[in-house]
């Protein structure tokens, strides 16, 4: 599959009389939302603790006043993730990643318990961030856990596959950290604990979403085996402050 395959299908329409949809900004919506609990706000601006999530998120119509609140929570010269952002930068600001990715939802994934599947804690942690550093699923970090379920998979008592919940905007689930180990990849692992995931999203009423990037298309041909469809295309966005902010 090719980069421009990955597009092939229908994305799904915009909301009914232009109503913002809470996928088009789900950061935004899962801090104003289910996640609220764990917002740090400064104005309009909100984002995760520093040890719980990297990503930021400014409203849908961000103004100076809120460039200037996000500039604060980066310090002079920081890196800030642009989840859901699709506008221009204001002066200053170097865009310093752009990269192509999709959005998929899962309303038609066959999801189901698996019952080599055991819930992750705290405990746990440790061994998930072994794991993510030989991977690199994305971001995870030592209070991640706290976002949702983790799922893993173990194999003579050692974490070799997991899964879990990252953002909740109302009414959604991401599913994220999806990782094998490399010697362990092959059996259908990650498919496994993709569909268990989704299973305990569904008991909530909810429904299941994900990111990847539009080039990892082995990672889409799963997602898209597994019943996940294309909603839109998006892309990855970070950005450097260019200074002490001032603001307006």
């Amino acid at each position: 599959m090719t980069e421009t395959e990955t597009y092939a299908g229908r994305v799904a329409a915009p909301a009914p009389g232009g109503a913002a949809h809470p996928l088009d900004n789900p950061a935004y919506a899962a801090l104003t939302g289910p996640h609220a609990h764990l917002a740090e706000r400064r104005g309009r601006v909100l984002r995760y603790p520093a040890d719980v999530s990297p990503w930021l998120a400014l409203p849908d119509d961000p103004g100076p006043g809120d460039w200037a609140d996000l500039a604060a929570f980066a310090g002079p010269a920081g890196e800030v993730p642009l989840p859901g952002t699709t506008g221009s930068l204001p002066a200053g600001w170097e865009l310093t990643q752009d990269i192509p990715g999709v959005q998929l939802t899962g309303a038609d994934v066959a999801a189901a318990h698996d019952p080599e599947a055991v819930r992750l804690t705290p405990a746990d942690v440790p061994e998930m961030l072994d794991l993510v550093a030989r991977t690199r699923p994305g971001p995870f970090l030592p209070r991640t856990i706290e976002l949702g379920t983790y799922l893993g998979i173990r194999r003579g008592g050692v974490l070799v596959a997991m899964a879990g919940e990252r953002l909740r905007p109302p009414g959604w689930t991401e599913i994220s950290a999806v990782c094998t180990d490399p010697a362990q990849r092959g059996q259908g692992l990650a498919g496994r604990l993709v569909r268990a995931v989704a299973a305990g999203i569904e008991e909530r009423g909810e429904t299941p979403f994900l990111h990847t990037g539009a080039g990892n298309t082995q990672a889409i041909r799963l997602y898209e085996s597994l019943g996940f469809r294309l909603r839109r295309r998006t892309r990855f966005r970070a950005a450097r402050v260019p200074g002490t902010p001032v603001r307006p």
